[in-house]
């Protein structure tokens, strides 16, 4: 891969993708076909790398990272790219329409890659003339800051374009995983929703508050988890115990397979979370973005801190 990147879609995730590439020196042709999202893709961009240079979190001038980002509202500008991120809404005809029309535009070698967190890739490959030269690169918000990066295979994936594309990422410091199997909610999100539906389902039957159960995850898993993952963690308990805690454990466990009444109540009320100010939480208007901004400079600094132990 020559690595010319194109990135289709300038919502958040596109964004940050194009920061992402723009800070590992690399000149990325940003589109999006809505004229008004377009024209103010740059100044976000702009101010979020601004924050980050306050920070001292920059390799280089803002300034200069931003001039490698080239805007535009025609997808042609797309047509030399070795690669193009799409990371438009997540409806599977609004993807596969796209990814038709870059087939036409685009070269026979180009690779393209799909943002989704939940879009089987091979429903969306199966309409494409050439579904070897397709994959999922699924990124995480904030995608500038966030390391993980899922690559996906569909069935009819290239296997050495997967394996490089792995390469890629992780010359530019993801972690990059290549998932070998086009599953639902790839790996990341398998494992959120297990644990989210189990902590509902603690908040929903009074075992304790949001806020409690909220701690008890960030100050035990949440703290242990930047070092170890789920699957090591067993060799240092013992895969015996774990086994004997499972026998008993597991049967009482949330396995329900919808979701449950709780978040069903949550939406009918309009409680949506962040957006609507409420959720399970409440949330102040004027300060919740600094909220954000505030938990996104605190994982800036912890990936940096934990890159500097390596």
């Amino acid at each position: 891969m020559k690595e010319n990147i194109s990135v289709v879609g300038a919502g958040k995730m596109g964004l940050g993708i194009a920061q992402f590439f723009a800070q590992n020196r690399k000149s990325v042709q940003l589109i999006d076909l809505n004229e008004d999202i377009a024209k103010e893709a740059k100044e976000r961009i702009t101010v979020e790398l601004m924050h980050l240079e306050q920070l001292n979190l920059l390799k280089e001038n803002a300034d200069e990272i931003i001039k490698r980002i080239n805007v535009s509202t025609t997808l042609e500008d797309a047509q030399k790219s070795e690669i193009v991120f799409e990371a438009i809404p997540e409806k599977l005809e609004l993807k596969t329409s796209l990814f038709l029309s870059l087939e036409k535009i685009c070269n026979e070698n180009t690779v393209f890659a799909t943002n989704t967190s939940g879009i089987s890739i091979n429903s969306i490959a199966k309409a494409l003339n050439h579904p070897e030269r397709f994959l999922g690169t699924h990124f995480f918000m904030p995608a500038a800051i966030i390391p993980l990066v899922e690559v996906v295979k569909g069935d009819n994936t290239n296997d050495r374009l997967a394996e490089d594309m792995v390469k890629l990422l992780n010359l530019y410091g993801k972690k990059a995983v290549l998932i070998h199997k086009d599953i639902p909610g790839f790996i990341a999100n398998r494992i959120q929703h297990a644990m989210a539906r189990e902590a509902i389902s603690l908040l929903e039957g009074g075992i304790a508050s949001a806020e409690d159960i909220d701690t008890v995850v960030k100050w035990s898993l949440g703290v242990r988890m930047v070092h170890t993952g789920p699957i090591e963690q067993r060799d240092f308990n013992g895969i015996d115990i774990h086994t004997d805690i499972a026998s008993y454990l597991y049967k009482e466990l949330e396995n329900r397979t919808t979701p449950s009444s709780l978040l069903l109540d949550k939406i009918d009320k309009g409680e949506l979370g962040l957006k609507t100010n409420k959720g399970f939480y409440k949330w102040n208007e004027e300060n919740k973005q600094e909220i954000v901004q505030q938990k996104n400079d605190a994982l800036l600094k912890m990936i940096k801190y934990l890159e500097e132990q390596k």
